[in-house]
């Protein structure tokens, strides 16, 4: 049963290469930032908190994120593995999912280091803001976005790593390209079977 995160800073493919892992592995990719989104759409109490945070390009506060993750990993599909994409972003966070899974006899088996250059970001981030007008992606947000994952992410993975169970890969490159070399490193960490390995 795979138990995985996949963690890097915005913009560095995670989403992308989340939903590829996920139909690979045959496990349920759970995105924080997709939920957030659908809420916000929707005009949720949750997404009405949340847009004020996001629109600065701040993280929503633990409080909401821990409830909604905890809820999200408790529906059935999650049950025989789940790959999270955006959670957790701080050490905090870390140790509120370490109980969610002791809760219930689990732990997580790999966390997935996605890498990028700030600059390659910066420049991805604002060419997908002029394709689909997405309001939290201009230049001083992205860079703030970065400045917050530096600042708080990158405590989250010295801790996985201090646990021996993360894996890094270097984002940079085609989508394919780095699907295989994110495939590569879990079939080695995890030895687990992928489809079309």
């Amino acid at each position: 049963m795979t138990r995985m995160l996949i963690i890097g800073p915005p913009g560095s493919g995670k989403g992308t290469q989340a939903e590829r892992i996920s139909d690979r592995l045959g496990v349920v990719a759970i995105s924080t930032g997709d939920i957030f989104r659908a809420n916000v759409r929707g005009g949720t109490p949750l997404g009405v908190a949340a847009r004020k945070y996001m629109d600065n390009g701040d993280f929503v506060p633990d409080s909401v994120t821990n409830e909604m993750v905890r809820n999200r990993l408790s529906q059935d599909d999650a049950k025989e593995g789940f790959l999270l994409d955006g959670y957790p972003r701080t050490v905090a966070q870390v140790d509120y999912l370490d109980g969610i899974l002791a809760a219930v006899e689990q732990k997580l088996g790999v966390v997935l280091q996605l890498t990028a250059d700030d600059e390659e970001i910066v420049s991805r981030l604002l060419g997908r803001a002029m394709e689909t007008d997405r309001s939290d992606d201009n230049e001083s947000v992205i860079r703030h976005r970065l400045d917050l994952y530096h600042q708080q992410t990158e405590a989250v993975v010295a801790k996985y790593a201090g646990r021996g169970i993360l894996t890094e890969v270097d984002g940079i490159g085609g989508i394919e390209d780095v699907t295989d070399r994110v495939l590569g490193n879990i079939v080695d960490v995890l030895r687990v079977p992928v489809r079309g390995l």
